[in-house]
């Protein structure tokens, strides 16, 4: 009897970005193109069920986060969409506290994807209900961003324009790496 073939090893493609750029209807629709899962963003759910988070949360979303991805990465065919990484926790900790938790630091960087697609914040800002309290910072973390995939000389490609051609982009890089 023949062995099965190889499997391949699982695509894992982040979207990133300053909060309101268009990441999460990114993820969904590229999720539906290549017929496999996304990763919602986990503070999302978290502030939904607690309220605005403080310091001591922060672990927490982490932990949520890595839970959730065990959960649905087993359900993955070839690729996974990511809805924001640890790198979001990080940088959200720093900006809003001033620190983030030496683990989860660490993590950001073992868990390095192999695509990031920087979502661009020229879209019309849209408030997400207990987590987006200040439009005007959106520019600000959104520089962030850029600079701390630049300073861990992570490669990625930023998205702009209407949602179909960020979707275009997207689903160029991601069969070349496919």
């Amino acid at each position: 009897m023949p062995s099965p073939p190889p499997s391949s090893p699982l695509v894992r493609v982040v979207l990133t970005g300053a909060e309101s750029t268009g990441k999460t209807t990114l993820a969904k629709r590229l999720a539906e193109h290549y017929d496999t899962v996304w990763l919602p963003e986990y503070v999302r759910f978290y502030v939904e069920e607690n309220g605005m988070t403080t310091y001591e949360d922060i672990p927490r979303i982490a932990e949520g986060y890595l839970k959730q991805e065990r959960q649905l990465l087993p359900h993955a065919h070839r690729l996974a969409i990511y809805d924001t990484d640890l790198i979001s926790n990080y940088l959200y900790s720093h900006h809003f506290f001033d620190r983030c938790p030496a683990w989860i630091e660490q993590a950001s960087y073992d868990r390095k994807a192999d695509l990031y697609l920087l979502a661009g914040d020229e879209i019309p800002w849209v408030a997400d209900p207990g987590q987006r309290a200040n439009p005007e910072i959106r520019a600000t973390l959104q520089e962030q961003f850029r600079e701390e995939l630049e300073r861990r000389d992570i490669p990625y490609i930023p998205l702009h324009g209407a949602v179909a051609t960020r979707l275009e982009t997207a689903i160029t890089a991601i069969d070349a790496l496919l």
